[in-house]
């Protein structure tokens, strides 16, 4: 059974998404604030965070990035319309994806279930081979590891899957649209400004110079592709 962390200071979204997800056999552990949350993931084998962003004594952003110090679990951020700049730092710190409120509690599910997937075996994309390397990047499906240079980079799951999706297919250009589908399972309205802040934040991860990136590359008005400089 999976162990879901619900943190947020609306007690009433609380018990709404703990009867939705609690109906799909998750157990739930919640928490009011982001001192609480990262208490709660350090002690708990913890699967997956929704997260809110404006709480007390410690906001959503500052516990996302606390907690990525140290794990690589899904974190969805629950926003408020208004926090557009909050949704973008948020997802540069880490964050995997998130949802505006007010919000359909069957989408968060749907959210929810996809992560996991993801998280345990990039589950909903097609075949793909367990080892992947192009000029020094290295990618380890099976023990979900990645390597530049022989130096271990820490991904997210979200960053892991993208970078998975690119590099099996080297040249293909790819929507943002098909990005996020592919690597989410849904075709969420939000998913293509996330999946330019993940490929932000990969280029950083990976890219000697990020501003002039040699293999993630943009095709302006299309989308994304993996270019391998060598075979």
């Amino acid at each position: 059974m999976h162990n879901i962390l619900i943190c947020d200071d609306e007690k009433d979204i609380v018990s709404a998404l703990k009867i939705y997800l609690s109906g799909e056999e998750y157990n739930i552990f919640t928490a009011e604030n982001g001192r609480e949350a990262v208490k709660i993931v350090e002690n708990n084998d913890i699967h997956l965070v929704l997260m809110d962003i404006m709480m007390p004594d410690m906001d959503g952003i500052a516990a996302t990035a606390r907690i990525r110090e140290n794990y690589n679990i899904p974190i969805i951020l629950l926003t408020a319309k208004s926090q557009d700049t909050d949704k973008i730092l948020g997802l540069n710190i880490g964050a995997d994806d998130y949802i505006t409120k007010p919000f359909n509690p069957m989408e968060v599910v749907a959210r929810v279930k996809s992560q996991l997937r993801r998280y345990k075996s990039l589950g909903g994309m097609e075949k793909m081979p367990d080892h992947i390397v192009a000029d020094g990047i290295d990618l380890d499906d099976v023990g979900k590891t990645l390597t530049v240079d022989g130096e271990s980079v820490n991904l997210t799951p979200t960053e892991f899957a993208i970078l998975r999706l690119l590099m099996n297919n080297p040249g293909r250009v790819f929507s943002s649209k098909e990005i996020y589908a592919e690597v989410s399972g849904t075709n969420a309205l939000n998913g293509e400004g996330a999946v330019a802040v993940h490929i932000r934040h990969l280029r950083e991860k990976i890219e000697i110079t990020p501003s002039e990136p040699r293999h993630i590359k943009v095709v302006w008005g299309q989308g994304y592709k993996f270019e391998r400089r060598s075979k």
